[in-house]
């Protein structure tokens, strides 16, 4: 199978984790011993998120009071970097050395009236306790929410309509590479007056990216690995309870929080209702089973 892998920022780097470059490496090191095996079997598209990382690299950058702060579009750049050489680097020492992996920097087009920018949603950088989030926020002029027992910054998230390294993608599946793209749901760009491509100061969502890869990829199957097992409804009370197999049209009958599975189950349900094929949400310690279609949150089309 063609499968298109979504790693969760979360997958990445652990909720509550110092944001050091040694703990991502280490949590990367346990996500690729799970993918290597499916790589072996499969053809392996990997996408991946970049909250913790572009929001660290914004600190950093606004911390240097030299030179202006760089914007989100340059910082999301530089995390496609880091992280995807990190990938390159862990996967390389468990495949054979004869299996090519590159890293592609991926621009994405998005639409600048798009209605996202007035309602940020999509959280970025480290969490803070309440009190220090509103501190922050009126210091820097955040926009900050609630992100489970913690807060966090929060910056406009627009859909992504096009993804602009497709054709090189394609050609390095042609030659059976394991391809690290879309990063941090792709580099945020959209055409001003004249036809000039340019950075917006957004961060696209991972898990909508990764759907729109997959569709234009004609993948068999989309996995979208986070820190959970599954989607679960009633989340957090004594009936909650997860969902195993579902359909977007019957999924689509709960509410979910836009910081977090919002995403990601309008994401799989866009790419089966699309493509025809299978998505899945769960744990990247079950990323096998759910290839399997035996774990996780499996998305079909009836």
């Amino acid at each position: 199978m063609r499968i298109v892998i979504a790693l969760g920022g979360n997958a990445l780097l652990q909720r509550g984790d110092e944001m050091t470059a040694d703990n991502q490496r280490e949590n990367i090191r346990v996500a690729v011993k799970a993918l290597a095996p499916i790589i072996e079997e499969h053809e392996v598209v990997i996408s991946h998120g970049n909250g913790p990382q572009v929001g660290l690299l914004s600190l950093q950058s606004a911390a240097y009071k030299e030179v202006e702060e760089y914007p989100l579009d340059i910082l999301g750049a530089q995390t496609q970097g880091m992280i995807g050489y990190m990938i390159e680097q862990e996967l390389g020492n468990l495949l054979p050395i004869e299996k090519p992996i590159a890293s592609i920097l991926t621009m994405v087009e998005i639409d600048p009236e798009d209605p996202a920018f007035s309602n940020p949603t999509k959280p970025i950088g480290p969490v803070y306790t309440e009190d220090q989030a509103k501190n922050l926020a009126k210091i820097k002029g955040w926009d900050i929410k609630n992100d489970g027992e913690y807060w966090r910054r929060v910056v406009p998230s627009p859909e992504p309509h096009r993804i602009f390294q497709l054709r090189p993608i394609h050609w390095l599946l042609e030659k059976g590479t394991v391809v690290i793209c879309a990063g941090g749901g792709g580099i945020p760009t959209s055409y001003a007056e004249k036809g000039k491509l340019e950075g917006v100061e957004v961060v696209i969502d991972k898990d909508r990216a990764s759907s729109l890869l997959a569709f234009e990829l004609d993948a068999d199957l989309l996995i979208m690995a986070t820190d959970t097992e599954g989607v679960y409804l009633d989340w957090g009370s004594d009936l909650e309870r997860i969902i195993s197999k579902t359909t977007p049209e019957e999924i689509r009958k709960y509410k979910f929080d836009n910081g977090s599975m919002g995403p990601k189950v309008e994401a799989a349900c866009t790419f089966v209702e699309r493509s025809g094929q299978r998505a899945a949400i769960g744990s990247l310690n079950d990323i096998q089973k759910m290839v399997d279609g035996l774990a996780g949150t499996q998305f079909l089309l009836e």
